[in-house]
């Protein structure tokens, strides 16, 4: 059972759904399901705020509300992986805190690159409807082995994006072949971007076996929120991917 409960998300994991006692009505992946929706309309809505503005006639006042949706997300996700009862809360404050800071993001690759903003929503959604599908179908499963192979990839590219913010912050520097627009850095991308989407299999698992265990209602919240953090990051990295092909 701790295999099969296992997850590279580290908001979906075997504690998330295990330790939660039921106390009345339980979880569902419709209701899940719904509640990722909700989500992803209030990062849109926060996302069209900060786009617009790094498009007024001053676009430097983008970089305050990034920055606050960054580090805000990334405080408002600890307190969500920790204290999953309060995931009805905290997960659209999350959503709502991240999508400023996509917005800003998405506005400054779209100024050097136009219509790439576009492109990358296409592409997130198109993996997310295409593995969505071969999961339901059976085609892809969350095995064992499948599970300790991407737990293993998504470890080593934390680990390096990790050493790369800490070189990038005491020694101003970073490796170069994580930016670069040659064929190394483009497939390093594609790498990263191919087990992202991975990820989104393991996290629908994960809903799938909390559903089955009966979890507590607010669980969806945190559900949809754990998918949340994946979408997040394999949008950031079609980003990155789109910008090294356009720059070739």
């Amino acid at each position: 059972m701790a295999d099969l409960l296992r997850s590279t998300n580290p908001v979906l994991k075997e504690s998330a759904f295990a330790g939660a006692i039921p106390t009345g009505e339980t979880m569902t992946i419709q209701g899940t399901v719904n509640k990722t929706g909700l989500l992803l309309l209030f990062v849109v809505a926060t996302a069209a705020w900060t786009w617009g503005l790094s498009h007024s006639p001053t676009p430097e006042a983008v970089y305050p509300w990034m920055l606050g949706g960054a580090i805000g997300g990334f405080v408002v996700a600890l307190v969500t992986i920790f204290k999953k009862e309060w995931s009805p809360i905290s997960a659209p404050i999350y959503a709502l805190l991240e999508g400023l800071l996509l917005g800003g993001i998405s506005a400054l690759f779209e100024r050097s690159y136009p219509g790439i903003a576009a492109q990358a929503i296409g592409l997130t959604f198109g993996v997310l409807f295409v593995l969505l599908l071969a999961y339901k179908m059976r085609i892809v499963q969350a095995t064992r082995g499948f599970k300790l192979g991407v737990i293993a990839a998504t470890g080593g590219i934390a680990i390096v994006y990790l050493i790369n913010m800490a070189m990038s912050l005491f020694f101003h520097t970073q490796m170069s072949f994580l930016n670069a627009r040659t064929p190394l850095g483009i497939g390093i991308s594609l790498f990263v971007v191919i087990i992202a989407s991975l990820n989104l299999i393991i996290d629908f698992d994960m809903i799938e076996t909390g559903a089955r265990m009966g979890a507590p209602k607010y669980m969806e919240w945190y559900g949809a929120f754990g998918l949340m953090v994946t979408l997040i990051w394999l949008y950031m990295e079609m980003l990155r991917l789109l910008s090294k092909v356009r720059r070739r």
